[in-house]
C-alpha cells in the first residue's frame, strides 16, 4: 500500500482506517511548514508516536505524566541523558523506582495526545513508509486505533461547525456590552479564563491563541462558548501590526491566580 498525499485529499482519520483495516507495518510521517509528526504501525496498532520538534524521551515523559519528581528528572537528564529509553526504563524498573506498567501507561497517554492534535491539521503533505519502525531503542505499545478513529471522526464533525461558525481566527473579541452580559456568577474552566484575561480589541484570536498555548479546534471551541454566552462578541481586528499579547509575568500559580482574581474583579466593575 503506498500512501502519499495532501491532508487536503485524505484526513488523519481516514488515514488511520485505512491502516487499521489492511493491518500495516510502518511509518507515517504528516509534516506541515511548522512540524512534522512521526507515527508508528504493527500489524495495524499504534505503536509509537512524536513530534520532531517535541522532547518524547522516556524521561520527558514520564515527569510530564507525574511518575518522577521534578529532581529526579535532572538526574535522569544529567547523567542517564544519552541513554536509549529501553536501556534507561530498565534501570528504573530494577531500580525499584517506577513499574512496567507505569512506563508504558505513560507512553500510551503520550502517544495519544500526539494523534489527538493531528487531528485538527487539515493542511500538509503525508507519505507511509511501509516495514519501517522505531529504533530499536524506543520503547513501543500496542494500541487499537478503532477508538480513536471514532474520537476522530466526531472532532472532524466538531471541527467543521466551529469553522462555520467562527471562519477566521484574524478577528478580535470584546465583551459584550448588552445588558446582563457580564462576568458576574458565571462558572468558567480555566482554559476559559485564560481566554478571558486577553479579550481586547487589539488582540486577535489567533494572537490570544498563541499566547494561550491553544490549537485552532481548542480556541475555537472555546470562543464559541463564549459566544453562545453572550459574553463576548467578534468585531473586527485593527489594521495594521498588532501588539504581541503579553503572557503572565510570572509562573508561580499563586501569583498567577492572584492576577486572575485582580482581572475578574476588573471586569465585574465594568
Amino acid at each position: 500500500m503506498a500512501l502519499k498525499g495532501n491532508l487536503r485529499d485524505f484526513s488523519i482519520t481516514q488515514l488511520l482506517n485505512l491502516i487499521n483495516l489492511a493491518n500495516k507495518t510502518g511509518i507515517l510521517v504528516v509534516e506541515t511548514p511548522t512540524d512534522v509528526a512521526r507515527l508508528a504501525f504493527r500489524d495495524g496498532k499504534l505503536a509509537h508516536a512524536q513530534y520532531s520538534q517535541e522532547d518524547c524521551s522516556l524521561a520527558t515523559v514520564l515527569y510530564r505524566n507525574r511518575k518522577i519528581s521534578a529532581s529526579q528528572y535532572q538526574v535522569l537528564r544529567e547523567r542517564a541523558g544519552k541513554m536509549a529509553d529501553k536501556e534507561l526504563g530498565l534501570l528504573l524498573i530494577n531500580a525499584g523506582y517506577i513499574s512496567q506498567e507505569d512506563i508504558l501507561a505513560s507512553l500510551q497517554v503520550y502517544f495519544l495526545e500526539v494523534v489527538r492534535r493531528l487531528f485538527t491539521w487539515v493542511e500538509g503533505m503525508f507519505r507511509f513508509e511501509a516495514n519501517e519502525l522505531p529504533p530499536q531503542g524506543k520503547i513501543t505499545v500496542r494500541i487499537d486505533l478503532e477508538n480513536l478513529i471514532i474520537e476522530g471522526s466526531r472532532q472532524l464533525r466538531e471541527w467543521e461547525q466551529l469553522q462555520e461558525e467562527i471562519p477566521s481566527l484574524d478577528v478580535a473579541l470584546k465583551f459584550a456590552d448588552r445588558p446582563g452580559a457580564n462576568l458576574r456568577n458565571v462558572n468558567l474552566s480555566v482554559e476559559e479564563w485564560r481566554v478571558v484575561s486577553y479579550v481586547n480589541p487589539k488582540n486577535t484570536i489567533r494572537m490570544i491563541a498563541r499566547a494561550a498555548k491553544m490549537n485552532d479546534l481548542e480556541i475555537r471551541r472555546v470562543v464559541y462558548g463564549l459566544l453562545q454566552a453572550g459574553l463576548v462578541e467578534l468585531i473586527r481586528a485593527p489594521t495594521g501590526p498588532l501588539p504581541a499579547v503579553k503572557m503572565f509575568p510570572t509562573n508561580n500559580k499563586e501569583e498567577q491566580k492572584s492576577l486572575v482574581q485582580r482581572l475578574i474583579s476588573r471586569i465585574r466593575s465594568l
